[in-house]
């Protein structure tokens, strides 16, 4: 399947937390045919067991989204309010 899909990345950070390390992933995917529409997410593993992943409409909502899920894993701000998960 991945084999079929283009991926852009955007952004990647690892945060060290006394239970682990956590790692944030922003990256655009789209079907690898000519002309298809970029899909934009930040996924968030090793939280809570479970991943958690944001959706985004466009490449500069999924940017500051990154920022502000870095942001609310630190403290520094809330929840985004986007989170599908």
């Amino acid at each position: 399947m991945l084999d079929q899909m283009t991926l852009y990345p955007i952004a990647d950070d690892v945060l060290f937390a006394p239970g682990g390390k956590v790692v944030i992933r922003t990256y655009g995917v789209a079907p690898a045919t000519a002309g298809a529409s970029v899909s934009y997410r930040t996924w968030v593993t090793g939280l809570r067991d479970q991943p958690r992943y944001w959706h985004w409409g466009h490449f500069e909502d999924a940017a500051s989204g990154h920022r502000r899920v870095l942001e609310w894993l630190t403290g520094r701000g809330p929840q985004p309010s986007q989170a599908l998960t």
